[in-house]
């Protein structure tokens, strides 16, 4: 990093540490909820499928379930961030085939071990998710021109989104919700 003090490596040491717990606790979460399923068995489960092709179910009937689209982008949306944040020194490219192994990986899991579905187009809306996070970071430093203070500011912000979503998953598995993943 260029033209930085003592005091800012420090900084940037330590922010990059935070960064790489809350990542750790992200990647837990996210494999609990694609892999693990929140720990519950679904009839669905028993059968394995493959979809090739992206948005498929919009060319063959005319509609997507958008919730699931929106989903798999948002569940992605941290990847990025956290790629933006601590993968600094990689282009885009890079970035880009980095959230689309990763979401690859994912899908190819679920199949393996019967948990869920191939489907190109949740890989496309993973990757998409993750390249939003991606965007998120890169604007935020174009525009403020400090890679410290936006990560600050986001690491600020995922501890608070982190605490949340680990209240709501609790409180989902415990059946404390309105809503029921049963």
């Amino acid at each position: 990093m260029k033209n930085q003090k003592p005091g800012d490596t420090l900084a940037q040491n330590s922010a990059d540490k935070h960064t790489r717990m809350l990542l750790g606790v992200y990647l837990i979460a996210l494999f609990w909820i694609l892999i693990f399923k929140l720990g519950v068995r679904f009839s669905y489960m028993d059968h394995r499928t493959v979809n090739l092709i992206p948005y498929q179910d919009y060319f063959l009937y005319g509609h997507i379930d958008r919730i699931e689209v929106i989903m798999n982008i948002l569940i992605f949306v941290p990847a990025g961030l956290y790629a933006g944040l601590l993968l600094r020194k990689l282009n885009f490219l890079s970035i880009f085939l980095l959230l689309f192994a990763m979401s690859l990986c994912l899908e190819i899991l679920q199949f393996v071990f019967r948990i869920g579905a191939f489907d190109a187009t949740d890989l496309v809306n993973n990757t998409l998710g993750g390249l939003l996070g991606y965007a998120v970071i890169y604007l935020s430093r174009q525009i403020t021109g400090s890679k410290l203070k936006i990560q600050k500011v986001i690491n600020l912000l995922a501890i608070m989104a982190t605490v949340i979503m680990v209240i709501l998953l609790i409180l989902l598995k415990l059946n404390k919700l309105p809503i029921r993943y049963q």
